[in-house]
């Protein structure tokens, strides 16, 4: 749930380090840090604000350049966001090191380190493994970090140096993402090769298990076998530098941009379906669709959301029992396993460390047909599943997810439609379905239209303290993926329910100055919602509600605001109508004044439990 950028050249890479950090803050943070070699000694400079601060501190201080130098944004897991706790950290002035994770042994080690006389200045888990290295170190770096890998338990991306060795960076990986970035006299170490947009397009992506050894002329990865590492080729990826995925380009917020770039992600991922071709998920999906009896979907946060919307497809169109799971809460439970299951796992970065556990515990009960639908294609989650889809969202910035989610519910209906045509249970043509679907870019400009109305909502949103947000059906996630939004980057409570579900307690709280948020299309379920909305009108709630319903929307009054949504077929409507929530959820956080790319306490990549 950090970022990682370290460098080894020629050259003066302090600037490289430090506009690695600025790329990474879409990750999540709150403390920085970078260390440098220069002149056999190493120099480290912390804050626990944003990298601009540590920036401008850095270049007040002319001593801190060098050719050699590691860099990190944390999010606190062992230890409060205090300086002490910031990486890089040090043992004895020698080592240096910055690190993504968490190391389950840590504390059985640190009893090991003090009774070596070791002192900790930190509370982290990290220092831990620095002070290990150098309880190792004889002078060959290589020798003492293979040494201390191999002791450490749990999940880590890890970069060091030492001033003694000062043209050598050594890395590691084990369930946490790090690739190396080749150059020209320099190699670089990232957590994501956007830290090295424009400096790089050459890219080695680590296995579980790698340890790699940079110079500025050369680097060699090696593979755990047994208690050694050896010498393994892996493959180098080109990567071409996308500077407009991680530019602004004249929006305000990177949310902001991500939110208005759903059509067109949206009409890419329709076409990545290529008419519904079951080979778009794999060359081996077309036979897991005819051999799979049920699905299992596992997931967390917003894609947890995407699947229960798929939960309503698969059944309906695809005729297949399919069952949602947070991830999280499925690795630790008792289930009866089915080898002819289709485990489908979902996630934005494909790094999720809940959601690659879950998949590996299905795989060890005996489900061994899984599927990825996924943003990024050079992923863990990628990698570990027989199938997958690569939805076609670009880089997503925003610690709150917008365009993944839309593109993962174009994978999802996509993933129903193949399984009922390879199955022959399809009741329409897919011509007439794709048809159907190719509308969906259009209607989202057309909803993005309703800015101004959803505006004067927003407004009244963002002085309240509480929220409820209603939805039926397939859109009842829906109303639990806008509640999420909300509290996310406004720091608003909202509650996404089923509308049903009103009077089984959470009308208890209706008022008249709780926003009562109401997802209302007219489809077969209208009556049922309209029902709910007299609910809340007798108890004076103050209504929004999003329709497309005629008679809803002739009854707007001062505490019954409508908005008149598209229409669309009833499969869709979870498209249509999810837009709207994040808009919503947007203006509020900025007319609140809060951090909405990178909320409080949250981080855009999970790589830890």
């Amino acid at each position: 749930m950090c970022g990682i950028i370290a460098g080894v050249s020629y050259r003066n890479i302090l600037r490289v380090l430090l506009s690695g950090l600025k790329k990474l803050e879409y990750r999540g943070y709150d403390s920085c840090g970078v260390a440098t070699l220069t002149n056999s000694k190493l120099t480290r400079y912390r804050t626990v604000s944003r990298v601009e601060v540590l920036e401008q501190e850095i270049f007040n201080h002319p001593e801190l350049p060098g050719t050699i130098g590691i860099a990190h944004t944390r999010w606190a897991t062992h230890g409060a966001p205090e300086i002490r706790n910031t990486h890089p950290h040090l043992s004895h002035n020698a080592i240096a090191i910055v690190h993504n994770g968490i190391i389950e042994n840590f504390e059985e080690i640190k009893h090991q380190l003090l009774q070596k006389g070791y002192v900790f200045e930190s509370d982290t888990d990290t220092e831990v493994i620095v002070h290990l290295i150098h309880s190792f170190y004889k002078g060959n770096l290589f020798v003492a970090f293979s040494q201390a890998m191999l002791l450490l338990k749990g999940a880590y991306a890890v970069a060091i140096m030492t001033k003694d060795e000062p043209q050598k960076i050594m890395a590691a990986r084990f369930g946490a993402p790090l690739v190396l970035g080749i150059g020209k006299n320099e190699n670089f170490v990232a957590s994501d090769p956007v830290a090295l947009s424009g400096v790089t397009e050459k890219f080695v992506y680590l296995e579980n298990g790698d340890l790699a050894e940079l110079s500025p002329d050369s680097y060699q990865v090696f593979q755990r076998n047994e208690f050694v590492f050896v010498p393994v080729n892996r493959p180098v990826t080109k990567i071409t530098a996308q500077e407009n995925s991680v530019s602004l380009e004249g929006f305000t917020h990177y949310m902001e941009k991500e939110i208005y770039e759903q059509p067109s992600a949206v009409s890419n991922t329709i076409q990545a379906l290529s008419g519904f071709a079951p080979e778009a998920y794999g060359f081996n999906a077309p036979d897991f669709f005819k051999k799979l009896n049920r699905i299992l979907i596992i997931a967390c946060g917003t894609s947890y959301y995407s699947g229960l919307v798929a939960k309503y497809w698969i059944e309906k169109i695809a005729k297949v029992h399919c069952n949602v799971e947070i991830a999280s809460e499925y690795r630790y439970r008792e289930s009866v396993p089915d080898p002819q299951c289709l485990v489908v796992a979902i996630s934005q970065s494909g790094e999720t460390a809940d959601t690659l556990a879950a998949l590996q515990h299905a795989k060890n009960q005996g489900m061994e047909m899984s599927l990825a639908i996924c943003n990024v294609a050079t992923s863990s989650l990628v990698k570990e599943t027989e199938a997958h889809f690569i939805t076609k969202a670009g880089t997503e910035i925003g610690v709150a997810s917008t365009k993944a989610f839309t593109t993962q519910l174009i994978a999802l209906y996509g993933l129903a439609v193949c399984i009922a045509d390879i199955k022959n249970r399809l009741e329409q043509s897919k011509d007439y379905i794709l048809d159907r679907l190719s509308e969906i870019p259009s209607l989202l400009k057309e909803v993005l239209s309703h800015r101004g109305a959803i505006e004067e909502w927003a407004q009244d949103f963002s002085n309240a303290l509480n929220s409820i947000y209603l939805g039926r059906g397939q859109l009842y996630p829906v109303a639990l993926e806008g509640a999420l939004k909300l509290k996310e980057i406004s720091y608003i409570h909202a509650e996404g329910y089923p509308s049903g579900e009103l009077k089984h307690g959470p009308l208890a709280l209706v008022d008249k100055m709780l926003p009562v948020l109401v997802i209302a299309p007219s489809n077969s379920l209208i009556e049922k919602v309209k029902s709910n909305i007299q609910e809340v009108k007798a108890r004076k709630g103050r209504l929004y509600v999003l329709t497309n319903d005629e008679s809803i929307l002739e009854s707007s009054t001062k505490n019954f605001h409508v908005i008149q949504l598209p229409k669309t077929h009833e499969d869709l409507e979870s498209l249509v109508y999810t837009v709207p929530l994040q808009l919503l959820a947007y203006i509020t956080a900025t007319i609140k004044g809060t951090d909405v790319d990178k909320p409080r306490n949250l981080a855009k990549s999970v790589t830890v439990e």
